[in-house]
Formats: C-alpha cells, structure tokens, sequence
C-alpha cells in the first residue's frame, strides 16, 4: 500500500501549493468484516476533492460530508460508519479523521526512503467513539527513528487512555523486466495499475528508453556478463522475457548468488527441464530452494493468449507465490475471503 501512500502525499502537497487545506482519513478499526481493511486512507482538500479510497465507494461521500467541520475549526474527529445495512458488509468501520500537512522536509525525508526502499511506521492515536474530538492524530516514524506528525494540533506524548493503530508500511513491490519487446512493455503496463516498482533491462544492443515502458521506474541496456543486480529482496519479484534461451540461461545463472523469491521465464515447458539440467551444469552447487522459485513458463494456466493477457496471467501468478496463496475461485469461500 505504499503506493497509495505515495500518490496521498503527492496530491497534498499539490494541493498546498495551490493554496488549499488537506485532510485525511484512516480506517483504523473495524468490527465484522468490510471491503478493506484497516490502514486504508483517502486525502480530502478543502475544495472538497478527494484522492484514494476507503471501501467500494459509498462510505468516500459520506467520510468528505463529514470532514468539512475540520476544514472549519481544525479539530480532529473519529466517526464510525455502520456498512451492515448500506455497504452489505458486516462491519463497522472506525475512520480518524485529522488535518493533515506536509512539510518540504517531510516530502524530503519520505522521497529518500522510498528511494532507499526502507520500511516505514505510522501510528494512529484515536478513541473507539462516533463523533467524538480529541487530541487524535498520526505520526510517521522512519528507519533511523525520525518522526514527524501529520497534524500541528497532534501532542504525540499526550495519549493516556486512547487507542493506537500502528501500521508497517513495506516499500513498494519491485519487479525486474528482463526483456524489451511488445510482451514486455504489456507486463510493464499491468504491473504499473498495481502501483509497482518496474526496473527493465533491455539488451545492449538494442536499449530502450524510459518514454518506451509507460510506469517503469528505470530502463537500462545491459548483458548478462556485465549486470550487476542488486537490491533484490524478498518483495521483489523478476520476469525474464528476451526471447532467446541462451540469454535466459546467462541471466538466471546471474541470479543465483541473490536468490529471488520468484524468477519467472518465458518459453515452452519442453524447455524447462533442459533450463535445469544446463544450470546444474554451470553451478553445480545451485539449491534446490533456488530451482524451486523459478516457474516457467511463466503465469497461471488461465486460458491467455494475447500479450496483454498473457502479462495478466505472470502479475497474477507472482502475486499468488510472493503472498503464499493456491488460486482458486472465490465462489468456493462460504467465510471471510482474507481468512484464507
């Protein structure tokens, strides 16, 4: 959810630098079950325009109905929306509403760690009460311990008898694209609707430019024999897609020493076997963890065809693998579909 984040704060300090307010709204509780879960935000300005949402869209009109009293007097307030009966959900949802203003080292200190890729908390004080004012509010805290509040009217330390939501915020899902043709730049596009971090790597010979690979956040030409991977973690994911075997054997043999939690492959399964055989060739010692998160041919077995379908059914398979979960169709749940 990172990149949600990330487009609340661009928006905010858009929206102040055109002179408006901004206000945001957490879903920090929830009793029974809804279409998202806690730690879901949307922005309000004080034009009352909103960005990111909370549920399915019902309780977004009436969570901007509700903030304009703060636009007004700048006193933070939780409500509570009962979507039982309005959303068909059987819960009630908790939302922290609280003025909210970045400052430009904010903004400076939240770009450096999206850029360093760390792992950042927020925490939300608040009081399990409809309608009720008090002195409720957020604050961030980065990897080296800095924190900064969203509110100035937030007192941190003052939050004696008062709930807390606290939320780890991973850095956004990264995907390395080894590959530069049509299917490529397809998987690019499909990734960047999830909000992912896409690095692609063409060939030398032939690199592309960023304007090629609409949403990616680098594009780089590169060999096999001179790639350097580095920052590959547990939430990143790679599909390899040159079209070339011998390319794919080379780059797949670079990434042993990382160990990847998903390398994807595109190719006939008649190649899957010789890809095995010829990697226990060159690196003799390879685990069989390692043999283990590579899936080719790439994607789960869906039925897709074209390119666009095709890159649909790899996010869907990376997703299925990073999040442990065998796909299945939702109609065979009779329970709470993230119980599962």
């Amino acid at each position: 959810m990172n990149h949600e984040l990330k487009e609340i704060i661009s928006q905010a300090f858009i929206n102040q630098q055109n002179g408006l307010k901004n206000v945001l709204a957490t879903v920090v509780y929830l009793e029974g079950s809804s279409y998202r879960k806690p730690g879901v935000r949307m922005l309000i300005s004080s034009d009352f325009n909103s960005v990111g949402a909370v549920s399915g869209g019902c309780v977004e009109k009436e969570i901007i109905h509700r903030s304009k009293s703060i636009f007004l007097d700048n006193k933070p307030k939780v409500i509570t929306y009962d979507g039982r009966y309005k959303l068909g959900c059987e819960g009630i949802l908790y939302v922290l509403i609280e003025p909210f203003l970045v400052s430009n080292k904010f903004i400076t200190r939240f770009t450096k760690a999206n850029l360093k890729r760390e792992t950042i908390q927020i925490e939300s004080v608040f009081t399990k009460e409809n309608e009720s004012f008090g002195n409720f509010g957020s604050v961030v805290t980065f990897y080296n311990k800095e924190q900064f509040v969203f509110s100035e009217t937030f007192n941190y330390r003052d939050k004696k008898n008062l709930a807390n939501f606290t939320q780890t915020i991973q850095p956004s899902f990264k995907l390395i694209i080894i590959g530069g043709e049509h299917d490529a730049v397809k998987l690019c596009k499909v990734a960047t609707t999830l909000g992912w971090e896409i690095d692609v790597i063409t060939s030398a010979k032939d690199s592309k430019q960023l304007k090629d690979f609409p949403g990616a956040n680098s594009v780089t030409g590169n060999t096999p024999e001179t790639i350097e991977f580095t920052n590959i973690e547990e939430n990143t994911a790679i599909v390899v897609m040159n079209h070339s075997y011998v390319q794919d054997l080379k780059y797949v043999i670079q990434l042993v020493k990382h160990n990847p939690k998903y390398i994807g492959i595109l190719g006939a399964p008649k190649r899957r076997e010789r890809l095995f055989n010829e990697l226990f060739d060159f690196v003799p010692d390879i685990s069989e963890e390692f043999i283990d998160n590579i899936y080719t041919p790439a994607g789960l077995h869906i039925g897709a065809q074209t390119p666009e379908e095709i890159a649909l059914s790899i996010v869907a398979e990376i997703l299925s693998v990073t999040r442990k979960k065998e796909p299945f169709s939702l109609r065979k749940i009779n329970d709470k579909i993230h119980s599962h």
